[in-house]
């Protein structure tokens, strides 16, 4: 590096400020411009970190990397250009002897000292043109009127026209706030084109315009909703139009009532507050089973695959899908490599029947090809199926949940049937079967394993019931359940039973009804045991949600959570990387159960204070 004098650098006319560090951070002289940047008289011998609050080895890796600080001083914005230097030390005014200019050079230099030169340059009308040019790019929202088809079904007309008018009005409303321009797409469905500068608003506010419509009186047994999805920051109008229809097919999926966010590389929820709101037309359930028909009819082979460590729902739909296959002439396979305690009756059953074909991991991927038609049931997450490799062999995979919609869903299904509303996969396959054959064509065991993962999954028909659910539950009686054989298939060892009961015996119920507990030990069915026990703590009064956690035989601790709809267990169960429902959900996380005990109850404080702030 060439040997610098600052002193000459400081009188040559460079106009801007600029200023010369040493190795130790120090000022040791600056320009007469720097009172552009700093108030003070004389910064000479000042600290450049308190000035400034940049360390002097940051300074150093931006003069290497050249990627420049900024600061805000004086009311102007100032990046930060730096070069490293050597200066020798006659700008000292000190004279050296020859001896001592001889001895200086054969030392090597020791006299010579590294500085920092720093140029200020003002980039306050840079930085004022991008932050216009940012909060000017255009992002989409789309709304939707969740339950508008049943609320018409379910109102006179002159209410009917009253309720939609005041919709609307709250609609354009919360337009006009955000300065938007609205286009009514349909009766049901809107677009709004806003500014970026909006948006931090919208988001302070949480979206209060779902809470606006959810108070519209209506003679319905069921409030008005609205799902959003909002798209920022596309390279093009498409872009950011295609980012806000993806977001509210995630807020559809995911049972409406709420605003997703979906950026570049982030997406935000808001709301969910109401269960979903069970729809009265089958008209979907037939379009899938005839388009499932189909896509049966032209694979090569089928095979049916759960999530891993599937229960009751997960085997049951497969059994009830198998079935599907059959019916439309073809022969299928179930992926499934072990099952746990609690399914070991059923499995052994079907095994026995010598009926179903079961394949295990290894099994499958070697028969598995472009031209197998995969059936996913129960998930619809690629991280939580049975076997993650078969999604990577073919194109063709249908997925069918029952499960709120979470950001990593599997890619581009061939069909994909994920309904929030329904009780469990179970009563979806069932509704598929019902305009697939004949009732007559199901087999005793498919019927009360359908039936088993319903119950299972509702709580015995306490939760997320509809309508439906009983529909199919009698479709699956008329059609050879035995209810008493479902409640067989429920029977706990006595181990399990203990453990249940200790974990209830030291639940902790708060003054907010919050209820939590930590099964003991390694269980190898903590995921059961710990949903039966919070499942349980619903069921004493004053109890709005229940939180219960436990190791399971490979020390992952498990958690299950569950509400009677005042809290979203779904979204608290989310942030531990989980997921479910409104009132049921659950995660498993590599935190002892204490730690996420603790986790949650910090999560459900940070809500209650949020909440408190928006009041």
């Amino acid at each position: 590096m060439a040997e610098l004098n600052y002193k000459e650098i400081l009188t040559e006319k460079v106009p801007l400020p600029m200023c010369i560090v040493n190795e130790n951070g120090k000022v040791i002289d600056s320009n007469a411009y720097m009172d552009e940047v700093f108030v003070y008289d004389e910064i000479k011998d000042y600290d450049f970190f308190a000035l400034t609050g940049i360390k002097v080895e940051e300074l150093e890796a931006s003069a290497e990397s050249r990627v420049f600080k900024t600061i805000e001083r004086n009311n102007k914005i100032f990046r930060l250009v730096t070069s490293k230097a050597d200066a020798s030390s006659e700008d000292d005014g000190e004279e050296e002897t020859s001896e001592s200019g001889s001895d200086s050079e054969s030392a090597g230099g020791e006299n010579r000292q590294s500085v920092i030169v720093v140029f200020f340059n003002d980039i306050t009308a840079y930085e004022q043109l991008r932050e216009k040019y940012m909060n000017e790019r255009l992002c989409v929202a789309r709304v939707n009127i969740d339950n508008y088809d049943e609320m018409r079904a379910n109102t006179s007309p002159d209410m009917r026209m009253t309720i939609s008018s005041e919709a609307d009005k709250i609609i354009r409303k919360w337009a006009g706030k955000i300065e938007g321009s609205i286009v009514n797409m349909s009766r049901s469905e809107y677009i709004i084109y806003f500014e970026y500068q909006q948006v931090d608003e919208m988001v302070r506010n949480k979206f209060s315009v779902l809470d606006e419509v959810r108070n519209i009186e209506t003679q319905a047994d069921f409030p008005m909703s609205l799902s959003i999805g909002v798209g920022i920051g596309g390279e093009s109008i498409t872009d950011t139009r295609e980012y806000a229809d993806g977001a509210l097919d995630l807020a559809l999926g995911r049972g409406g009532d709420q605003a997703v966010v979906r950026r570049v590389n982030k997406i935000e929820y808001y709301g969910g507050k109401l269960q979903t709101v069970e729809k009265g037309n089958k008209g979907k359930s037939r379009v899938v089973a005839h388009a499932l028909s189909r896509l049966i009819d032209q694979a090569d082979r089928v095979m049916i695959m759960g999530h891993r460590n599937p229960d009751m729902d997960a085997f049951g739909s497969a059994l009830g899908m198998f079935r599907v296959c059959m019916m439309n002439g073809k022969n299928s396979s179930i992926v499934i490599d072990e099952v746990n305690d609690s399914l070991q009756t059923i499995y052994k059953q079907a095994k026995e029947k010598g009926t179903y074909t079961f394949l295990t991991h290894d099994r499958a991927k070697e028969l598995i090809d472009e031209n197998t038609l995969l059936i996913i049931l129960d998930t619809h997450r690629p991280s939580f199926v049975e076997c993650r490799d078969l999604l990577d062999c073919t194109d063709r995979i249908v997925v069918i949940d029952h499960h709120r919609r979470a950001v990593d869903a599997i890619a581009n299904p061939v069909l994909s049937y994920i309904e929030s509303y329904a009780s469990s996969t179970a009563e979806l396959i069932t509704e598929i079967l019902e305009y697939t054959g004949n009732k007559r064509d199901l087999d005793k065991l498919e019927a009360e394993a359908l039936l088993a993962g319903m119950t299972v999954d509702t709580n015995r028909f306490a939760v997320k019931t509809g309508v439906r659910t009983f529909e199919a539950a009698a479709w699956l009686r008329r059609a050879g359940a035995d209810t008493t054989e479902v409640k067989r298939l429920f029977q706990s060892d006595l181990d399990d039973f203990k453990t249940r009961s200790r974990g209830l015996s030291s639940a902790h119920i708060g003054e907010d009804g919050i209820a939590t507990s930590i099964c003991p030990g390694y269980n190898q069915e903590a995921q059961i045991i710990n949903s039966q026990v919070a499942d349980e703590l619903l069921n004493v009064r004053g109890v709005k949600a229940s939180f219960v956690a436990g190791r399971d035989e490979t020390g992952q601790t498990v958690v299950s959570a569950r509400s009677l709809g005042d809290i979203n267990v779904q979204l608290i169960m989310e942030k531990l990387g989980g997921g479910g429902h409104l009132t049921t959900a659950g995660a498993q996380v590599e935190m002892s159960p204490e730690e996420v005990l603790t986790m949650v109850r910090n999560i459900l404080d940070g809500d209650n204070n949020n909440e408190e702030k928006g009041r």
